[in-house]
Order: structure tokens, then C-alpha cells, then sequence
């Protein structure tokens, strides 16, 4: 982001990120969006954010996270944006005391209740977007004849230990169960009402990192599998004999190999 200074009035100028928002790629594009790629999205969100609490040299809180705040440059590199309600705090300061401000679907319950905005607001907005993510629905479920919060939704979901009626088919058809287990339980933690329960995100941003890398090495070793399995069909079978009379033929079995009992 740079500031343009030749306009009487100063303008902020915004990189061109081609590929829209979060929300965009996931309500609105016809593209699928892979297990793979829900989790890599998830867990530089986490990190871009934790750098925000921990590594910034003035601790910020975003307090606005929400998937249209979400950018996507032309490689799906995410981008955290629109810092219009952030706000820095000193370091040995616990909370902001403000006025309510926020999006609906992603308002941290606690911060509504009490105008006292922690850390912890922005690690619930993110849980949401972990849902949305894992569901691929919104945050604000524009069907009436249903609870419209999606937080709820699926709280009440994992409750009722039935995740299957509200996740994504397409994480049901390409994620293992553990995986998405362990995706839906960091989820429901940093949605918990009581903010000192929730994780931190330097600590969700490790786990979601431990969950991609786990990820990448089992897909690595799975694509070395196949490749030595094709290998291991591509052995060569020796040469059998065929002899009989009449039109009948028989196989020599003194070469035979163990593959040939295998049926493709």
C-alpha cells in the first residue's frame, strides 16, 4: 500500500490483487477450491495476523477480520486488509476499551457485551473465517428458515458430534477425517465465548502450520507410493511359451512371474 500525495486530498493506493477476496473465492467463484488450498489460505491469514500481535513493533489489533478483508493476489498469496477500525496497543495493555464496532457473523460476543476489545476478538473473527473455509457457506446465512449465524450453526454441529451436516463436499471427498477433525476442533476453540479460552494466534498460526506441513509430507509420500507402484507394474514379465495342439494353448509356468497372478 503506498500513499499518493498529487491529489489535494492524499489517496491511499492498493497493490491490484487480481483474484478478488476470500469471500469471492469462496461464495462466489465456480472454481473449486481444494483441501489443500483451504488449509495453505488458513494458515497465512493466521500468520499475517500473528505478526500483527507479536511481531509488529507496536502491537495491532486488526478488528475487523472477515473474508472480504481478505485479499488475493494472482498466485491465491492472501493479503489482510482495510485497517480502518485497527487500533495499536502497548505492550503491557490487556484490552481497548471502545465503542462496538465490528461485522455481524464475525463479532467476537464477548467484545459486544462488555466494549472491552482483547487479542482474543480478532482469534474469534478468524475462527469464523476457519469455518467458512471448512463449510463454504457464509457467515450470515441469507436463508431465513434457519439459525443465520454460522458460528452457531456449527457449534451446535460439533456438539451434536454430526460435522458431516455442514461441511463442504468437496472437503468431504478429498480431505482425510483426521485432518478435517483437527481443522474443526482449532475452529471451535477459537470461537469458545470466553475469550482467555481461546488460543492466541501465534499458537493458532503454529498449529495450522503443523496441519499444512503434515499435509504436504503426506501427499509427498503418497505421490511416492504411486510412483513406486507404477514402477513395480512396469517390471517386465518374462517370456512364456505357448504350445498345445488342436488350438488349445497352455503357458510354460517355469518362468512364470508372481505379478501374473495379479489382476489389473
Amino acid at each position: 500500500m503506498h500513499c499518493c500525495l498529487a491529489f489535494e486530498v492524499p489517496l491511499l493506493v492498493y497493490e491490484y490483487v487480481p483474484n478478488g477476496t476470500l469471500f469471492d473465492l469462496i461464495h462466489q467463484s465456480q472454481l473449486p477450491i481444494s483441501w489443500n488450498m483451504r488449509i495453505k489460505i488458513a494458515a497465512d491469514i493466521a500468520g499475517a495476523v500473528a505478526y500483527l500481535h507479536f511481531a509488529s513493533s507496536v502491537p495491532i489489533y486488526h478488528r475487523d477480520i472477515k473474508s472480504t478483508n481478505i485479499l488475493m493476489d494472482e498466485k491465491y498469496v492472501v493479503k489482510v486488509s482495510d485497517f480502518g477500525t485497527s487500533k495499536f496497543v502497548a505492550v503491557d495493555q490487556t484490552h481497548l476499551t471502545t465503542l462496538v464496532k465490528g461485522t455481524f457473523g464475525y463479532l467476537d460476543p464477548e467484545y459486544f457485551q462488555t466494549s472491552q476489545y482483547t487479542d482474543k476478538g480478532d482469534v474469534y473473527s478468524f475462527g469464523v473465517i476457519l469455518v467458512e473455509l471448512l463449510t463454504g457457506q457464509r457467515a450470515i446465512s441469507l436463508d431465513v428458515s434457519q439459525e443465520r449465524n454460522l458460528s452457531t450453526r456449527f457449534l451446535a454441529c460439533m456438539e451434536a458430534n454430526n460435522l458431516d451436516a455442514i461441511i463442504d463436499t468437496q472437503v468431504s471427498k478429498q480431505a482425510k477425517i483426521e485432518e478435517v477433525i483437527e481443522f474443526a476442533r482449532l475452529a471451535k476453540r477459537c470461537l469458545n465465548i470466553t475469550g482467555r479460552m481461546r488460543p492466541n494466534m501465534k499458537e493458532v498460526a503454529r498449529e495450522l502450520e503443523s496441519l499444512s506441513v503434515s499435509q504436504l509430507s503426506a501427499n509427498v509420500t503418497h505421490a511416492i507410493e504411486e510412483a513406486n507402484m507404477y514402477e513395480a507394474k512396469s517390471v517386465l514379465v518374462p517370456n512364456i511359451d505357448y504350445t498345445g495342439t488342436s488350438g488349445d494353448s497352455v503357458a510354460s509356468t517355469s518362468d512364470a512371474h508372481p505379478l501374473m497372478s495379479t489382476k489389473f
